[in-house]
Parts: C-alpha cells; sequence; structure tokens
C-alpha cells in the first residue's frame, strides 16, 4: 500500500529532538509492515517562528516533503506541488488542525487525525474567524475521524455526536525492553541520594504550565517517606526549583536514559491537562511504574484506576498518592501495567490505525 502523511507535527531530521515522534513511529512502523510511506510537512511560516520550530526551505528530505506558506492556505496551494501525485496513494492521513485544513483544500480523500489542538481550534475565540469554519469542513469531508485516544474520541462524539459511524481511535504504541522489568520483583534499588526504603516518586515532562508539575511537588512536599525526582526542562524549570530543596532535578535526557530511571523509580506521575494521550505514560507502565494519570485526559482508557495504575484529578493528586502508597498490592499492578503496555506496541497500534481507517 502507498501511504500519505500530512502534518506539520512531523521530524523533517531524525535529530529534531523537540518535535514528538508519535505520527513519526506511526509512518515507520508502516514502513516496516512493508507499506511506502510520504509525509508533507505543510509548514505556515509565521506560526513557525511564533512557536520558534526550525525552519527549512521548501523540498524533499528524505521521504518527507517540507512546503512553506506565508498565508495560512488561502490561495492555490497546490502550485507548490506539482510532482506529487495524489491520485496515486492509496490511503491518505492528515493530522493536526493544519494538516487537516490542507488535506481540505487539496480536494483529496483522507483520514482526519483528531489531537487535543484540534478541541483548541475549535472552542477557543481567537480561531472562530477561518480557522474554526475550516475544520469543521474537514472533519465534514473526512472519510474517517481517527481520534488520538479514547477520552479524545468521547469528547469529540460528544461535540460531534452525528460523526460517531465514521470516528475510530488511532492510539499510539510504544516498543521498549522490558527484560529488566517484567519481574516487578527485581527492579533495582538505586538512585542518587536516596534512601532505599522511601519510595520513589518520578516525572518526565516538558516543563511548562499545563503539565502541572508544580501540583505535584507540593503535593509530595507535604508526604513523608517519598522523594521525587523531575526529568525535563522548559520555561517553568527555574520556577519549580525554587518550590522545594527535595525534589531532584536531572533536567533534560536521553530516551535510554529516561528508560533508566523509569526502571529505577517506584511510581510515575504526571498531573498534565489538555494531553492528547501521553506516550510518557505507556513508557513509565512499561518498565514497571505504578502510575497515575489524570481522569478524562489521553490515558484514561488505557489506565484503569486501581487496577493497573490510578487516575485522578488535579486537586486530588495529594490524597491519592497517599492512598497508592499505602496499598499493599503495588507490585501486582505493576506488573499489570506491564501487560497493559505490551499490548500497545508500536506494530500493533500502527496496524490497528491502518486496519480501522480501510473498513
Amino acid at each position: 500500500m502507498k501511504i500519505l502523511m500530512i502534518t506539520d507535527l512531523y521530524p523533517v531530521k531524525d535529530d529534531e529532538i523537540k518535535t514528538p515522534k508519535t505520527l513519526y513511529n506511526f509512518v515507520k512502523s508502516w514502513e516496516l509492515q512493508g507499506h511506502k510511506v510520504d509525509v508533507i510537512k505543510p509548514n505556515f511560516i509565521l506560526n513557525s517562528f511564533i512557536r520558534k520550530k526550525p525552519f527549512y526551505k521548501t523540498g524533499w528530505y528524505g521521504n518527507v516533503y517540507n512546503v512553506n506558506y506565508f498565508t495560512p492556505f488561502w490561495f492555490n496551494i497546490k502550485n507548490k506541488l506539482k510532482d506529487i501525485n495524489f491520485e496515486g496513494y492509496d490511503r491518505i492521513f492528515a493530522h493536526m488542525p493544519s494538516g487537516e485544513i490542507f488535506a481540505l483544500h487539496l480536494g483529496v480523500d483522507f483520514v482526519a487525525g483528531v489531537h487535543s489542538s484540534d478541541f483548541e481550534v475549535l472552542t477557543s475565540p481567537i480561531y472562530r474567524f477561518y480557522f474554526k469554519h475550516e475544520l469543521e469542513k474537514a472533519h465534514k469531508k473526512a472519510t474517517h475521524i481517527a481520534c488520538r485516544s479514547y477520552a479524545l474520541r468521547d469528547k469529540f462524539i460528544k461535540t460531534y455526536p452525528m460523526y460517531i459511524g465514521k470516528t475510530i481511535t488511532a492510539l499510539s504504541g510504544v516498543d521498549i525492553d522490558n527484560k529488566n522489568s517484567t519481574n516487578i520483583k527485581q527492579k533495582p534499588r538505586y538512585m542518587d541520594g536516596i534512601k532505599s526504603d522511601y519510595k520513589r516518586v518520578l516525572t518526565c515532562a516538558n516543563l511548562i504550565k499545563r503539565k502541572n508539575v508544580d501540583k505535584l511537588i507540593e503535593a509530595c512536599k507535604n508526604i513523608e517517606g517519598i522523594q521525587l525526582t523531575v526529568i525535563g526542562d522548559g520555561v517553568e524549570k527555574n520556577k519549580l526549583m525554587k518550590m522545594s530543596s527535595d525534589v531532584v532535578f536531572l533536567g533534560q535526557l536521553t530516551q535510554d536514559r529516561v528508560f533508566e530511571r523509569m526502571r529505577a523509580s517506584d511510581i510515575f506521575v504526571l498531573p498534565s491537562v489538555n494531553e492528547t494521550f501521553g506516550l510518557v505514560y505507556l513508557e513509565a507502565m512499561a518498565c514497571g511504574c505504578v502510575t497515575i494519570g489524570i481522569k478524562g485526559e489521553g490515558i484514561d482508557g488505557i489506565i484503569e484506576d486501581g487496577v493497573n495504575g490510578f487516575l485522578c484529578e488535579v486537586d486530588e493528586l495529594e490524597n491519592k498518592l497517599r492512598e497508592v502508597i499505602a496499598r499493599d498490592d503495588l507490585k501486582e499492578i505493576a506488573q499489570r501495567a506491564v501487560e497493559t503496555a505490551n499490548k500497545y506496541t508500536n506494530e500493533t497500534c500502527a496496524k490497528s490505525y491502518l486496519d480501522g481507517a480501510s473498513c
């Protein structure tokens, strides 16, 4: 099968560490399954500069075609795509609002991949002119609407019940070598400067406001016998470091070192809101962490509260942490977390997405 992915959420080059690789993982998995995949990355230049994204000239970079526009696709966008035969693709996927609107203007059949940013465009007054209307037209035109989590699908159908018949889920997968985490009883007991009898709590995030790491720090400050470690960097870091001298800040780490820290931790918590899916939760589960997420966010539906992890509201964090560390079945919950994560591999999720978009 020949597949086209249209999205601005894609690394032009593999070494772009700040560009999420969730859609990249779909593409690579489809390629491993024998499909031919190309990517168009439509770049609205003003938005690129505002968000401080890497800038590339229009052209092919391997199988990725980066195409720059000064206006948000108001004119004939095909003028810069003359060498691309869209009728030659068996399936076209368009993700993120810019990708969906771009596909709409191409006049092709496509699958619309819905992220949390779609709801920002659909509900925020600043997008009322042009973008909201165009995105709603894209959803109407799409052959399928692929929501990136169970929680997002429920939210989308509640808002647009007329599309229930063509709405599917497109979950992300994770591939981690679990040889150190499948036997939870043998999780390594180490972490810099942490007592061996302490519960080791970990979070990993881009340190921005909506990740609510400040709420986690406040919750941990009031609980004896736990040590919080924070992986990540961002505009909130200096403020967060001033909140408590007991928190260990490691900065941004390579993926392998993140997994190493996850394997060495007991509990993973990320009280993030407006989260499309939250692949980091699934990674923590795969590494044997008892994982706490937020109700109604992307990981809700993968985590079942009290079964393979825990869910709570942001303002319930302290009480939930107290409840979790007092339980005597955490090893069993962590083992079920590993078993759950093993069902959501990149290969399995990519195949499920492609199959769902074919029915």
